[in-house]
């Protein structure tokens, strides 16, 4: 978890509540369990949430392998197969390439374990940026939340 009230990872009423794990071979494993607080067509799973569970586990992937603070730039999501609620997504992503700011990454989501059939695939574009990015868009009282938080902030470098 990168920020307690993130969507995707943090622990919000109703989030995502993902969790990552980096395996070997550059790979970061994610887990989406589908509730139906997560449904959109009578259990299923909604295809905007589905969306934003892969921009997070893209996102993680960056940020874990990279080490870099990114933001999303694109997002393209191919959807394979429904998502029933009461399943688990799980997904393993990557990054695939870096050119100057510009960084690649791709997933796959696998229904119910990490070998399970395909569901959906995803290609991501992210946008190395810095500091000011954050301090000059977001919302002062959420940074100061973000910085008090517990963390290891060696992990982190804002402009390597």
């Amino acid at each position: 978890m990168h920020y307690a009230e993130c969507f995707g990872c943090g622990d919000v009423d109703n989030g995502l509540h993902m969790r990552s794990t980096v395996g070997d071979g550059g790979v970061v494993y994610s887990k989406f369990p589908v509730t139906r607080a997560h449904q959109g067509a009578p259990g299923l799973a909604h295809g905007g949430l589905l969306a934003c569970a892969f921009d997070e586990a893209l996102g993680s992937a960056v940020g874990n392998l990279l080490r870099r603070p990114a933001v999303t730039g694109k997002l393209e999501t191919d959807f394979l197969r429904p998502v029933p609620v009461g399943t688990t997504l799980f997904i393993a992503a990557r990054v695939d390439g870096v050119a100057g700011r510009k960084i690649y990454a791709s997933a796959d989501g696998h229904l119910d374990s990490a070998d399970g059939p395909v569901a959906l695939r995803a290609r991501g574009l992210f946008v190395q940026v810095g500091l000011e990015h954050f301090t000059n868009h977001g919302d002062p009282d959420a940074l100061s939340k973000f910085t008090q938080q517990p963390r290891r902030r060696e992990d982190w470098d804002i402009n390597p």
